[in-house]
Parts: C-alpha cells; sequence; structure tokens
C-alpha cells in the first residue's frame, strides 16, 4: 500500500512532466522527453536513478537479464517513459513487472504521444 508521501511524489512528479510535454508537445524520442523530465526532477531537488539496472532473482542467484528501469525516484516511484501512439499492454505489463520485482508499490506510465499528458498517463500499483 502506498502511503501519502508517495502519493504526494507521484503528483510532483506528474506536475513536472506535464510542464516538459507543455514546453516540447508530444511527437519527440522517449529519451528527449526523459532528458528533460530529469532536468525538472534535479532543478525541484527530487532524488532519482536514471536507466536503473534491475537484476531478476532467480532460485536465491540474481540474474543480469537486461531489465532498466526509466526512473526510479526517490526509491519509492518508477516511472516508464513511452512516446507511442498508443500504450499498449505490453507496455503496462512491463511496468507492473519493474514494479514487482524491485518491490517498490507505485509507478506511472507516461506516453509523452498524446495531445494532452494526462490522457497518456497510467498509475499502477502491486
Amino acid at each position: 500500500m502506498c502511503n501519502n508521501e508517495d502519493h504526494d511524489l507521484s503528483w510532483r512528479v506528474i506536475g513536472l512532466a506535464i510542464e516538459v510535454h507543455r514546453q516540447l508537445g508530444p511527437g519527440l524520442l522517449e529519451r528527449v522527453y526523459e532528458e528533460c523530465l530529469c532536468y525538472e526532477l534535479q532543478q525541484a531537488g527530487i532524488p532519482f536513478l536514471r536507466q536503473s539496472r534491475l537484476p531478476l532473482r532467480y532460485k536465491a542467484t540474481e540474474l543480469n537479464c537486461g531489465f532498466l528501469i526509466d526512473l526510479v525516484i526517490d526509491n519509492s516511484l518508477i516511472v516508464e517513459i513511452k512516446s507511442v501512439d498508443q500504450i499498449l499492454p505490453v507496455h503496462e505489463a512491463q511496468l507492473l513487472t519493474h514494479l514487482r520485482l524491485s518491490r517498490i508499490p507505485l509507478g506511472l506510465l507516461m506516453n509523452f504521444n498524446t495531445a494532452v499528458l494526462k490522457d497518456g498517463i497510467r498509475r499502477r500499483r502491486v
């Protein structure tokens, strides 16, 4: 279960993402939105990790299966950034997998390729 601080943090991150989208609009590459969102997070003093590796624990062994999380924010929120025509079930499955494996309870899937960013945001909990 997410606490109020995690909930507040997710709203702060959404606000920063909306600012990025207002400045850039849709149609750019994911890495551009990621770079700009990282800039906004840094300016806001919010700690984050970018392109964080996520190992898989299998039978007491840690395996590097190539999982990368776009952003881990304050060790309590995962953000996956997309710039696609529409969010597909595979995108949501990716976020849920990252949440489950990392044991971080709250995640945001953000599709910047929308006219209004709020239409491209999905919040998920595990």
